[in-house]
């Protein structure tokens, strides 16, 4: 294996989103994943029925033992549910100057709330500043910036407007708007980009979000500029949802190990 993330982030019982597809999708890069569990939920593709926050001493310990030891090279951080948990993971990764990629998820896949009222401005306050990379979608984003994104020049705007909270860059992701062509925006100080590709006809993208986020972590941790990881992270989430398992009746999970085959990782870049 080349290269370590640490994780924070919930626990998905389903195994599509959440810690589960953050380890899968390191594992699948050759990258080794160890992790901080901030929560645990019940759920399946249908919903959550039910979250359980960890104490953020805990969260704090989780990954103070983890940088003394094994060390990590990158660090991914998905859904972290309040304000004490947040602040807990600033104050760990203030003592450890590494690559970080912040997934702000604030809901589920199915629409159910995943960070505390109130912990969304600590968020942008005080861990947004710290993000080598921010990856939010379209509700998100709107979420961050207070506004509402209707089209690719919103995106742009928002995408703009994030940055100026003090991330590095931003993904903005934009498989929430209408359309045949999905268009994410990659901006940092030196202008925004846009990456286009043909919308997969699947209601097995539950995860695609924390995905594609770790699969960047991934390639930062192994040396990887952030646009050849965000280039070669959105190859291997178009990859899993193509390949899916189709498990569940609902919003179902990706095929997390579609590039364990050295020969299709290559090609993917």
């Amino acid at each position: 294996m080349h290269g370590r993330v640490l994780v924070a982030a919930g626990s998905d019982s389903g195994g599509g989103a959440g810690i589960q597809a953050d380890i899968k999708t390191i594992t699948a890069f050759g990258v080794y994943a160890a992790t901080a569990i901030t929560a645990v939920t019940a759920q399946n593709t249908l919903g959550v029925a039910a979250l359980h926050l960890l104490p953020a001493d805990l969260i704090r310990l989780q990954m103070t033992i983890v940088l003394d030891d094994i060390g990590a090279d990158a660090i991914k951080i998905g859904m972290l549910g309040n304000a004490e948990a947040i602040e807990a993971v600033c104050e760990v990764l203030s003592n450890h100057p590494l690559p970080i990629v912040l997934d702000p998820v604030l809901v589920s896949t199915r629409g159910s709330p995943l960070l505390a009222q109130g912990a969304l401005d600590v968020l942008r306050r005080r861990l947004l500043p710290m993000a080598t990379v921010v990856t939010p979608n379209v509700p998100e984003a709107e979420a961050l910036i207070g506004e509402p994104i209707k089209d690719i020049a919103g995106m742009r705007t928002a995408a703009a407007a994030i940055l100026t909270l003090g991330a590095r860059a931003v993904l903005l992701k934009g498989a929430h708007l209408p359309g045949d062509m999905i268009v994410d925006l990659l901006a940092t100080a030196d202008g925004i980009e846009a990456f286009a590709a043909p919308r997969i006809a699947s209601r097995h993208t539950h995860g695609t979000g924390c995905t594609l986020a770790s699969a960047v972590a991934a390639g930062l941790a192994q040396g990887r500029d952030l646009r050849s990881a965000v280039q070669r992270g959105r190859a291997y989430v178009r990859a899993a949802i193509e390949g899916a398992p189709c498990l569940g009746a609902g919003n179902g999970p990706l095929n997390h190990a579609v590039t364990v085959d050295p020969a299709r990782l290559g090609r993917l870049g």
